[in-house]
Order: C-alpha cells, then structure tokens, then sequence
C-alpha cells in the first residue's frame, strides 16, 4: 500500500502541496447508480414527478456539486473545473437510473473527487426528488472508472 498523502508525519491531517507539480490537462470519469421501482421511472420519463423534471435537476445538481467540491471534502483543493459533464441511462430492466459523470481541468492536482461529487449529488437528487413516491430506492455502486493526465 502507498504512503497516504493527506497524513504527515506526526499523523495529523492535511491538505497536499500541489505548488512543485506540473500543470497538465486531467480528467475523470465517475459512475454510481440509484435502484427504483419501474413505476417511479415512468413518473420520471413523463415529467409526472411533483418536484419537476428530475433528471435535469439532477444534472444540474451534479455539476453545481463538481464545482463546489473543495467546499465539501476538507482537504481537497478548490479547483476552477473547465468541464464537467453528467449524464444518465434507463437501462431495459428499468429498474434505475446509470449515472455517468466526468470532470476536466488544466491544474495541478486531479478531479476524480469532482466526478464522484458529481455522481453522487445527482442521485441524492433523484432521491430526493423521488421519496414521496418510491421508498424503496438505493443509491450504490460509486465509484471512479478512470482518471487521466495529459
């Protein structure tokens, strides 16, 4: 296992110096998915969900979370992000929404953090858009797909 990063020497936390590391274009990938009855999916597709269009809501959410990431997880950087995109899928089962998030900066450090950010907050979203009707969902599956610098 690799020296954790955000640890010193005297095991207290802190935020990593980036200063001495290249600025190069990086990306990420993110995926998570949220379980719903196929009920609550056909409220979804017919804009029939009281708190209103759930899916671009969620979108929406997802990249306002990708920007706002260095606010939400302590010792992350705040990161001017240049691209952040999330996008969703009813599979044929319809039984939840896949959801894709990607994130793309020219920095220092990596945006892995965002695109999970992302991920995440467009299915707590969902969720929250949906619990009135659905109480039976989970959100699962997080996770980082791929990361890359160039």
């Amino acid at each position: 296992m690799s020296e954790l990063t955000h640890i010193d020497d005297q095991e207290r936390a802190r935020m990593v110096d980036v200063s001495d590391k290249p600025v190069q274009t990086r990306e990420a990938t993110a995926y998570g998915e949220i379980w719903l009855q196929s009920e609550t999916i056909e409220l979804i597709e017919t804009h029939r969900i009281a708190k209103g269009n759930v899916l671009n809501t969620a979108r929406i959410a997802g990249i306002q979370a990708a920007k706002k990431t260095g606010e939400l997880i302590p010792l992350c950087h705040p990161l001017p992000i240049s691209h952040c995109e999330v996008t969703f899928e009813i599979p044929e089962s319809r039984d939840g929404v896949r959801i894709t998030a990607s994130a793309k900066i020219a920095a220092q450090t990596g945006v892995e953090m965002e695109a999970l950010t992302a991920v995440s907050t467009a299915a707590l979203t969902i969720y929250d858009m949906c619990k009135a009707v659905d109480k039976q969902m989970r959100v699962t599956n997080i996770q980082l797909l791929s990361k890359r610098k160039s």
